[in-house]
């Protein structure tokens, strides 16, 4: 789906033109160049701009205040000290002060890594690619669960991709289903299924069964063998006719396993479809182009072209709810058997292909409840392997993108935990001037709110207006941390996952009052907290602010859903009033009787 009205072209050519490569050492075959040849190029986003200075105080003062205030509420001169209290007391001050300790922490971390990621971002140099690669372009379909009218448009935009060697489109049909066929033979598609074979429908691995990993790796042991490359995007992403022009050159560089481009929404029209577009802006604009940095940024299922050869040394996609993930971490801690080389990744700023986002609360719960465990899953399964297997450089860039839901998480619960124990114990870790922290917090948080909006200028969304502060974004981010503490604790307890398909296609699943329990169930904690401290006399500035704050955040996407109900329902009864007042201006006009016409009589003489 491809809206009216946005410039997806300058979008499409946000790295830059197509150049010629330099040190290609020779043709490469489609397997790629000699060793030695052509390397990747990188042009930093910070060189390009003409006031450094102001990104550097930035980048520089955000976290050293952040910093700060970690430090002022630990010092130890600060941490309570009970004489003669109940020992059970004291052990809850011991508490509080270790979970605000930890919440600052993460907090550092979290501006730590926005500040090295604005100042290692940077986009790969285009370069034209080498005519000849066999290239083979992939999509899923599962009937039943995607419009066939949406898997069209997806063909449709795939047949038009320009490809200077051998392109062949697929179509990965889960359910063999014949209107399926016949379109792909409409429209010149090779269709593929692996219904009815036992060895490709197992109950987990690489062949696990209604997996979207699964139904690949299928294809890659029957077909893969054809082809250098595949191509792919999700089911609902429309690729633009310059997908391949644009992403296949960088595998001139024989190290490259795969290339990646962003993630847009083109049903740009939900309020929540917008807000989850914009929460994706880090992501998106500055930390994949930090990965960049080390060769690394990361797999997204999305949009993106592989290497098949890198990919079959692994075992195919890795069997995962997040399956992207999983395997570009594995590709990245394995070597390219012809150079000795660790596999690389490029990532390009260049919007190749326009999707769908979550339309109702219910998709947008679900599909960050599948991204945040898919992160659990890689951390508590594949993470211990990479210190021994990954360069330190890559180690680093891949712990703080993954941690970044683990900490949003481990930050809620701690918060609510802090309040809880103030506020009905009156338990207190740390004893600070209430106008000092404020004074630190404010100044901390506006530095980091600065260096959020001066980094909206390398936004690569088409949808977003220029000048956005990306303030709805920024408040998605914080309404989901309830979602990642419930996923990490599913995690935890080893709860079983499964992929769950954002609906497409125009469906969206209805929101009730109960999409929002999880939100309401912490907001009725934060309220009982707070109306006990008036009650017990626990009074806290500090405490009382971040109470009030975190039951806004619980009930803020129920207050929008509601006004957009009540919203909805009123233009509903105004649009019945006005078919009701149209139908009874035809039933007046219907009962009208037909006026009397003379028939040519006359008075008067000749």
């Amino acid at each position: 789906m491809r809206p009216e009205g946005y410039d997806y072209d300058t979008h499409s050519r946000l790295a830059g033109p197509l150049t010629e490569p330099e040190g290609t050492g020779g043709g490469t075959g489609g397997t790629g160049a000699a060793h030695g040849g052509y390397r990747v190029q990188y042009r930093p986003l910070l060189a390009r701009e003409p006031h450094r200075i102001r990104a550097v105080l930035l980048m520089t003062l955000a976290p050293v205040l952040t910093g700060a205030l970690l430090v002022y509420l630990v010092w130890p001169s600060h941490w309570t000290e009970r004489e003669g209290g109940d020992r059970w007391l004291i052990g809850l001050d011991v508490t509080m002060l270790l979970a605000i300790g930890l919440i600052e922490l993460f907090m550092l971390v979290n501006v730590v890594s926005i500040a090295h990621a604005t100042m290692v971002a940077r986009d790969p140099v285009p370069v034209v690619p080498e005519p000849g690669t066999r290239v083979a372009f992939l999509t899923t379909y599962v009937p039943g669960k995607e419009p066939l009218a949406m898997v069209r448009a997806t063909l449709e935009g795939a047949v038009r991709i320009h490809h200077t060697g051998p392109l062949d489109v697929w179509l990965l049909d889960e359910g063999d289903d014949d209107e399926a066929k016949a379109l792909c033979e409409e429209l010149g598609v090779r269709h593929f299924t692996r219904l009815g074979i036992p060895e490709w429908n197992r109950k987990k691995g690489p062949h696990k069964a209604r997996t979207k990993h699964g139904n690949y790796n299928a294809w890659l042991a029957m077909h893969g063998g054809d082809y250098d490359f595949f191509a792919s995007v999700d089911t609902d992403h429309v690729p633009l006719p310059a997908f391949l022009e644009r992403m296949m050159g960088f595998f001139r560089d024989p190290d490259v396993a795969f290339v990646v481009g962003p993630q847009v929404y083109g049903n740009y029209t939900s309020p929540v479809t917008k807000a989850a577009e914009s929460q994706q802006f880090l992501f998106h604009a500055l930390i994949q182009r930090a990965g960049n940095r080390y060769r690394a940024p990361m797999f997204v299922g999305t949009n993106n072209v592989v290497r098949i050869e890198a990919l079959r040394q692994i075992g195919g996609l890795h069997d995962s709810i997040t399956e992207d993930m999983a395997t570009g971490f594995e590709l990245h801690r394995h070597r390219n058997p012809r150079t000795g080389r660790h596999w690389r990744s490029v990532y390009t700023p260049d919007v190749l292909a326009v999707g769908e986002g979550p339309a109702s609360w219910t998709d947008f719960f679900t599909q960050q409840m599948r991204w945040s465990r898919g992160t659990y899953e890689t951390l508590f399964k594949q993470y211990w392997r990479a210190p021994f297997s990954m360069p330190p450089g890559r180690l680093f860039s891949y712990t703080l993108m993954l941690v970044y839901y683990p900490m949003t998480a481990v930050n809620w619960l701690l918060g609510i935990l802090s309040c809880v124990l103030f506020l009905w114990f009156g338990a207190s870790g740390t004893q600070v001037a209430a106008s000092v922290w404020l004074m630190l917090y404010s100044d901390a948080a506006a530095l980091q709110i600065g260096l959020y909006l001066w980094n909206r200028r390398h936004n690569v969304s088409p949808h977003e207006p220029e000048g956005s502060g990306g303030l709805a974004g920024m408040a998605m981010s914080a309404l989901s941390a309830p979602i990642y503490a419930k996923s990490l604790g599913s995690a935890v307890l080893r709860r079983p996952s499964r992929f769950v398909v954002t609906p497409k296609g125009g469906g969206v699943t209805a929101d009730r009052l109960l999409t929002f329990r999880i939100h309401l169930f912490w907001a009725v904690v934060l309220a009982s907290s707070l109306v006990a401290s008036f009650v017990l006399g626990h009074t806290h500035v500090a405490m009382r602010t971040w109470a009030a704050l975190a039951m806004a955040i619980s009930l803020a996407p129920v207050a929008v859903w509601g006004f957009t109900e009540v919203k909805e329902r009123r233009a509903r009864k105004v649009r019945a009033a006005a078919r009701q007042r149209l139908k009874a201006r035809a039933a007046a006009a219907d009962a009208e009787p037909e006026p009397a016409f003379a028939t040519g009589t006359t008075t008067g003489g000749n």
